[in-house]
């Protein structure tokens, strides 16, 4: 295996080994919160998370609860955002999602929890200090609110059925995606203890990766097939979503994912002396399948 996916893999394995063991004793609810949680994925925003503090000279395993933190919320919403009164998916990681299995009222309480949980383990994560403990769960509650990943459901919901300008659709995307990415990039800095500046530029690189990772998911949703996301493909366009690839066009939107892309790498360079494994990870996202 290449050296960069073999990083990549041992990453992933760490995060997942922490989240088998990361929620409360067993009870129904956590039953509940498991399935969706221990369901796979990419893990990518806590692996972020991880190597952002690297690369601002902290101990990414202090820090690995509060990294965890960030998969429980990113599994919250995708709990949500499933639910019939949302986007209403039966599919997600190839497998029935939460609430086809628990029912919708313990899948919703299973998602409120994993937020609560998320802040929890941000703010119990005893290999930092107090102040980066605070400072990294305030980043994380700016990315779950208004003007993160609930304020940009909202806007994708009500804007069902009508036809959004790139501005607003923009807006969506930063916070129902950029959002999470760029607190993820943030909290890395913060369990580091890095300076103003570090933690800015990290906020501008995890917006330009969530818009080009958004405009990718866009692509797959025409172009991939059931098995290979492992939910439901077409649902933008049953859902009567607006997307930029329906506002600018396909050639249009895959010329603004590499160029955000190019942006996120521009910023590496500048700010992160180019590291070579999150350069190598930010151009994989843009060629992945799922």
């Amino acid at each position: 295996m290449p050296e960069n996916e073999a990083r990549l893999q041992a990453l992933r394995e760490q995060v997942e080994t922490r989240l088998k063991t990361i929620l409360p004793a067993d009870t129904g609810l956590t039953e509940a919160m498991r399935y969706s949680l221990l369901a796979g994925g990419k893990r990518l925003r806590p692996i972020l998370a991880l190597e952002f503090c690297r690369i601002c000279g902290g101990e990414p395993e202090r820090a690995l609860d509060a990294a965890c933190g960030l998969e429980m919320l990113h599994t919250y919403s995708l709990i949500h955002d499933d639910l019939p009164c949302m986007d209403n998916d039966d599919l997600r990681r190839g497998k029935p999602t939460n609430h086809k299995v628990f029912g919708e009222w313990q899948a919703l309480l299973a998602g409120d929890a994993l937020q609560a949980e998320a802040f929890r383990a941000v703010l119990s994560c005893s290999g930092l200090p107090d102040r980066a403990r605070a400072e990294a769960a305030a980043v994380l509650a700016e990315a779950a609110g208004i003007a993160g990943i609930c304020g940009g459901q909202y806007l994708d919901l009500a804007g069902e059925g009508r036809i959004l300008p790139e501005a607003e659709i923009r807006k969506m995307y930063a916070g129902k995606t950029g959002a999470l990415f760029r607190a993820a990039c943030q909290m890395g800095c913060c369990a580091a203890s890095a300076p103003a500046e570090k933690l800015a530029a990290a906020g501008a690189y995890g917006s330009a990766l969530g818009l080009s990772f958004q405009l990718q998911d866009d692509l797959l949703d025409l172009d991939s097939t059931e098995e290979e996301l492992g939910k439901p493909i077409g649902s933008d366009e049953r859902n009567e979503k607006s997307t930029l690839v329906a506002c600018l066009g396909r050639e249009a939107a895959e010329a603004l994912l590499l160029s955000s892309s190019r942006e996120a790498e521009e910023i590496l360079e500048r700010e992160f002396r180019g590291d070579p494994f999150l350069i190598w990870l930010t151009r994989s996202l843009t060629k992945r399948t799922s």
